[in-house]
Parts: C-alpha cells; structure tokens; sequence
C-alpha cells in the first residue's frame, strides 16, 4: 500500500512539474511572440524611419548650409526664395512622407506599445504630421507663406524614446531566445 501511495505521490509530483515547465515554456513562447511583434510592426520600422529622416535631414542641412555652417532654418537671416523652394521639394519628397508613415505606425499599432498609456512624445509626433499636412496642402495651392509645421518635431526626445524601447525589446529578445544581450545600438 505504502508503494502505491509513494508511486502515486511521484506521478503527482512528475505531472505537476511537466504542467508547470509546459506552462512556463508556453508563457515565454508568448513573451516572444509579443516581443518580435512590437519589434518587426512598430518599434523597429519607427527606428528606421527616424534614422533614415534624421540622416537625410542632416544631408538637406548640410547641403543648404549657410557660411556659417547653419541650415537656412536655424539662422537669424530668414531663407531666401531658392531655398524655401528647395525645402519645399524635400519636405514633400522625403520629411512629409517618412513623418506620415512614422505617425501611421503609431496610429495603426499603439496596441504594440509598451507603456499602458500613450507617450506625449509619440502625440507630439502625430500632432506635427497634421501640422505639415497643412501646410503642404497650402503649397499645393500655392500659398507659400508657411515653410514649416505650427507644431514643432520632437527630434531629440522622440530618437531617445525609440532606440531606448529599440534596445531594450532586442534586449528582451536575446534574453528569451538565450543569447547574450546586446550592447546597445549605436548610429
């Protein structure tokens, strides 16, 4: 009797800790899941859109800068015509664009987000999107009396926020997959 009960007791135990490592593995097959999603559907194309108009914002910059190294739009001396037709080209070509798809990310996806709450810098974003969508529909027109959105792009915020979540997702990632973690992504 003693026997049964003692097999009885181990078979117990053996179900119970199978049921528990089956739980925990599923449990992080779904982290996983989670993971790569936010990474391939949100947090990874808002990082390449926001290097890709940020390296391209610094080339228009650098192209168009004044004598003193300054781009027409941070100077003292307001942009000539030329330049203002130059901005136009690019902005509708390249900035509007990448910032419309940035924003659609955000609109389409925020159920990927890791906060609970939509970050302000992410509304920020989507406020300045709306802002050049004006203005663009102006010069369309031909009102060229506005060259920039009424809300102002959170560039340095909004970069610090997605290779910060960027990272740390990859982080998550490695972790779960059983790699070594990695150092950081670095431009």
């Amino acid at each position: 009797m003693a026997t049964v009960i003692v097999t009885v007791g181990l078979a117990f135990i053996g179900y119970l800790a199978t049921y528990l490592n089956g739980l925990r593995l599923a449990q992080r097959q779904a982290r996983l899941t989670r993971v790569n999603e936010q990474l391939s559907d949100f947090y990874g194309p808002l990082f390449a859109l926001m290097e890709a108009n940020g390296r391209t914002y610094d080339a228009f910059s650098e192209k168009y800068a004044r004598p003193d190294g300054r781009d027409p739009f941070r100077h003292e001396t307001p942009p000539t015509d030329q330049e203002l037709a130059e901005w136009r080209t690019w902005a509708t070509t390249v900035f509007i664009p990448n910032i419309q798809a940035m924003r659609d990310v955000v609109v389409t996806k925020a159920d990927l987000l890791i906060e609970e709450e939509m970050p302000h810098v992410l509304l920020q974003l989507c406020a300045h999107v709306a802002g050049y969508e004006i203005t663009a529909a102006r010069w369309a027109q031909g009102n060229y009396e506005e060259h920039l959105s009424l809300i102002s792009f959170p560039g340095p915020e909004l970069r610090e926020y997605i290779r910060d979540r960027f990272t740390r997702l990859k982080n998550e990632q490695a972790r779960l997959l059983g790699h070594n973690r990695i150092a950081g992504w670095n431009r």
